[in-house]
């Protein structure tokens, strides 16, 4: 990824549509350009189709959970990020996440801004600072 001014490219992968949508709009408020999917096989067909710097993944999703997308996406694009996010008690699970190559993981909900920050970090850019009433 460019240190340039070049918006973060971000696949966001939740089967839960009012989150993906709440989600997507504050993060494109905040200068990501989101692309969403709402199953693994929808995320799947973005990134045959997309370039993208990161990929954000629920890992409890109806049509495939996010361990088995994460090894899709590390073979299809080995250079992309993935940040895992994960319900209360799958932390085990995400674990295993970060041992086949994850990025991080964070537990649902998270804190918008720790989000930012993880995705920021995982291409090596330092977030935009944002006013508290931001959030």
């Amino acid at each position: 990824m460019d240190q340039g001014r070049d918006k973060i490219r971000l696949l966001l992968v939740d089967d839960e549509e009012g989150y993906l949508e709440v989600l997507v709009k504050r993060l494109a408020k905040r200068g990501v350009d989101v692309t969403p999917a709402q199953s693994g096989a929808d995320a799947i067909q973005a990134l045959r189709h997309n370039d993208f710097d990161v990929a954000v993944v629920d890992l409890k999703m109806e049509d495939m959970d996010g361990i088995e997308v994460l090894k899709v996406f590390k073979k299809m694009a080995p250079e992309l990020e993935v940040i895992i996010l994960t319900g209360h008690g799958s932390e085990q699970a995400a674990r295993e996440g970060l041992a086949l190559g994850a990025f991080d993981y964070l537990t649902k909900p998270c804190d918008l801004h720790v989000l930012l920050e993880r995705v920021f970090a995982s291409v090596g850019r330092k977030p935009p600072v944002f006013a508290p009433k931001d959030g």
